[in-house]
This record gives structure tokens, sequence and C-alpha cells, in this order.
């Protein structure tokens, strides 16, 4: 009776709560994909446009890289069965690690099973409690989730502020010659920032940022989640575009955008991947990434460095600037594959993206917590797999829609 009681209370509080998130326009539910990621979903009985998927340059459905998922399969099997320490160090993962490290120009490389376990492990593993992180404002949940997870004073600059992370590197000194003075441990400095933003498409001045760790003897994550595959040289990432990837302590990337697989990994000197074998906990204490993933990888990155690559991301790039023209928008100093459209109230982007579709074309609203409360937005993302007629299509139904946008969600 007692059990009974007490799910019955917890069915009223989670109720509760389900009720409140309705109430904000906040309440999400999961859609089935009826196919494979492409320039086109099936949603119930419907064939939609797609301008929602990280799979920017289309590669999730090439034929190569299935294919070298389901030879990894084959041969390796559906599963890795333990940890990399433990018996689940295949070959498959140690040769995209190799690849990995060679295309981000640094010693060595370690995947992860996700995107989020990497934030979370490598954050977790080089910050503590008497150590201090700096987050740009904007960063992604990941990065912030596992700066709090950390147990390490957080401070965040606004976003892409130079003069604002100054002004706390300058407190983080102070901090640190006090603790020197006192004769304890100073403590580590550690600036996070994404290269190109998830939700509004940005870039950071890296070499900027790279200029004031180096002043402040501090050091920088980056992650280039949304610039791996699309920036820089053969793909290798906005920090190799701006020459600034020598002078990053910890690179972070995944594997499931332009890469079109699933997973996420860490580049940098052979002493740090050694020591987030050791201390990583996501790391270590989680099931080895699937072979085929591993395997599919290595396939999109052979891709993406050769001249396949290089066509890809220059389709890509003529996509959105056609987009970026229709919109009468100015070109970017460096243009990227996400448009956001911020419209401000949540209640606003759901319509929105529920008149879109309607019309044929997939755009999902993003609302808090994903950004700012009142920053509410459509986030467009093109591919090159889109061809100028979808691209032209999309922006004739926007023009349609007759939006008021709100800004840039500051």
């Amino acid at each position: 009776m007692g059990d009974s009681v007490a799910i019955m209370k917890l069915e009223e509080e989670l109720t509760r709560r389900l009720a409140k998130l309705r109430e904000q326009g906040l309440y999400r539910t999961l859609r089935e994909i009826g196919s494979a990621q492409g320039p086109r979903l099936t949603l119930g009985n419907r064939t939609v446009l797609n301008f929602g998927s990280n799979d920017y340059l289309g590669l999730a459905g090439d034929p190569r890289v299935k294919e070298a998922a389901a030879e990894a399969a084959r041969h390796w099997g559906a599963g890795s069965g333990a940890s990399r320490l433990v018996c689940g160090n295949l070959e498959p993962h140690v040769r995209l690690e190799r690849a990995l490290a060679e295309f981000k120009q640094t010693e060595a490389a370690l995947t992860f099973s996700s995107g989020y376990t990497t934030a979370v492990g490598t954050l977790c593993a080089l910050a503590g409690k008497d150590d201090i992180v700096i987050l740009d404002k904007r960063a992604h949940a990941c990065l912030v989730d596992g700066a709090r997870l950390s147990g390490a004073r957080l401070r965040v600059f606004a976003h892409n502020d130079l003069e604002d992370l100054e002004h706390i590197l300058k407190w983080a000194a102070d901090v640190r010659a006090r603790r020197v003075q006192a004769g304890t441990a100073p403590p580590v400095i550690l600036i996070v920032t994404e290269s190109v933003f998830s939700m509004d498409g940005d870039t950071a001045p890296l070499r900027k940022i790279a200029g004031l760790k180096d002043a402040y003897d501090a050091w920088l994550l980056v992650d280039e989640a949304h610039a791996t595959g699309l920036l820089g040289p053969a793909g290798a990432g906005l920090a190799a575009e701006l020459d600034a990837h020598a002078r990053i302590e910890v690179l972070m990337g995944t594997l499931g955008k332009a890469l079109g697989s699933a997973g996420g990994f860490i580049c940098g000197s052979r002493t740090l991947i050694d020591y987030l074998v050791n201390r990583a906990r996501s790391f270590i204490f989680s099931t080895a990434p699937v072979p085929a993933a591993a395997a599919a990888a290595a396939a999109a990155l052979e891709l993406v460095r050769g001249p396949e690559g290089e066509e890809l991301r220059l389709r890509l790039k003529q996509r959105v600037s056609q987009f970026q023209a229709a919109l009468g928008r100015p070109n970017l100093e460096i243009p990227t594959a996400i448009v956001p459209l911020v419209l401000g109230p949540a209640e606003e982007a759901m319509r929105a993206a529920a008149e879109l579709l309607e019309a044929g074309i997939y755009v999902p609203a993003i609302r808090y917590p994903a950004v700012a409360r009142g920053a509410a937005r459509l986030r467009i993302t093109l591919s090159a797999a889109h061809s100028a007629e979808d691209v032209g299509q999309l922006a004739a139904a926007i023009r349609g829609l007759q939006l008021q946008p709100a800004g840039d969600g500051s």
C-alpha cells in the first residue's frame, strides 16, 4: 500500500511539473522520423524538406560511410563489449584516433561515446574545486554542465567580449597570486569556448582569446563541434583557419555532425590524452563506442580531407550565401551552416515552426533552456546535400511568414 501511495505522489508531482512546462510554452515531445537523415525527412505519412539536421556535408547517408559502418559491424560485432581500458579498445577506435590527431595536427586524440560525455569527462578531469573555469555566456550546455560538475569556481564572460574576459582573468590572476603568497597550490585557470556557436552560428575570436590565455597563464579548451569538417584547411576547423590551433591546449569536437557518425573527441598533447585515459570518468566507466560508429567516422574523415571534401564545403558555402542573400543579410566574414532567426517569445517560435511544417519544411523551434528566455528562435541549418531549389523554397516560405525578428538574443 505504501509503495502505491509513493508512486501516486510521484505521478502527481511530475504531472504538475509538466503542466507548468506547457503553460510556459516549453513542453517538448519526440518526433518519430521514418527515414534516414538527409535533405528530406519522412514525418508520419509526409515527406518534408529538412533544415534541422547537423549533417552539414550530407555524409551520414553517403554509401561509402554506410558501407564502412556495415563492414565494421560484420567484422567487429554490433557492440564493443567493454570499456576501452578493459577489453573494448578495438582497432577501429585506434585507427580513428590516429586519423583525428593527424587531421587536427596534434600528438594524440581520444574518442568518447558522445560530445556530451567528452565535455563532462574532460572538464571534470582538468579542473577541481580549487580551480577556476571561465566560460563564454553562450557556450553549449555540455560545457556548462561539465564546468559545474567539476566543482571549480565558475565565472561567465559576456559572449565574445574580450574586455569582460580580461576583467575576469585579472581577478583569477589575483586569486592565484594570493594562493601562492599563502603557500597553497595555485589554481588552474581554464577558459572554455566554442569556435562556432551552436545556436547563433557566429564565431569566436580565437586568436585574441589565445593571446589573453597566454598573457594570464591560463589554459584554453575550444569546442570545434560545428566547425570540424567545415572550416579551415581540409576542414580542420576554425582554429586551423585562424592559425591558432597550436596555441590551444584542448581541442574538442564531435563525430555526429559534419562527420556523419556519432561520438566526441579530444585532440591535444600525448600527455593530455594519457591523463584523460586515467582521469576522465565518462571515458573510463563507459562501454567503448560501437565499432561501426568509429569506422563510419574514419571513412567520413577521409572524404572530408580529400578533394570531395573541398567540393562539399564549397557547395555548402554557396547554399549559405544563397540563403543569406535571399533574407537580405550581409555577407559574413566566416559563413557557417547555422542561420538563426531570433523571434523572442517561445510561442512565436513554435507558431513559425508549425507554419513552416504545414508548408512542407521542417525547421526546429529552439526555446529555453537551449537558449536564453525571450530569445526563442528558428534554428536553420543548411547542408551540402540541399539543392539550390531546396534553399529557394525555404527562403520563400520564411518570407511568407512575415516574421518580426527580435534581435540576436543578447
